[in-house]
């Protein structure tokens, strides 16, 4: 079982800026990729960032350029650095991980409890 923790979130000014972290234990023998999703009131979830094997990213159009998501295989460890936040921003963040327990099982997704983050002046 792998448990993903998400951190860093909070109540931030328009053009502001925070860092998510999300740390992820137990029974990991390879992270395949780790994600940012998001859910504001009233609307489906939806792709922020994903991060895959070999530092390959991938983007919503509504933060590329403002936001950047890396990875500390180490620490199998993932963030989101978030600048230039906007109102339209407010939202639960989730992350998410593709792991595999052991080599030749298959992959799991896993999903952490989210984090608040609030543009609000």
């Amino acid at each position: 079982q792998v448990q993903l923790v998400e951190s860093g979130g909070g109540l931030v000014e328009p053009g502001g800026s925070l860092r998510l972290s999300c740390a992820a234990s137990g029974t990991i023998f390879e992270i395949a990729t780790m994600g940012w999703w998001r859910q504001a009131p009233g609307k489906q979830r939806e792709k922020v960032a994903v991060i895959v094997t070999g530092n390959t990213t991938d983007y919503s159009d509504s933060v590329n350029g403002r936001f950047t998501i890396s990875r500390d295989n180490a620490k199998h460890t993932a963030y989101l650095q978030m600048n230039s936040l906007k109102y339209e921003d407010t939202a639960v963040y989730y992350c998410n991980a593709v792991v595999r327990s052991y080599p030749g099982r298959d992959y799991v997704l896993y999903w952490g409890q989210g984090s608040q983050v609030t543009v609000s002046s």
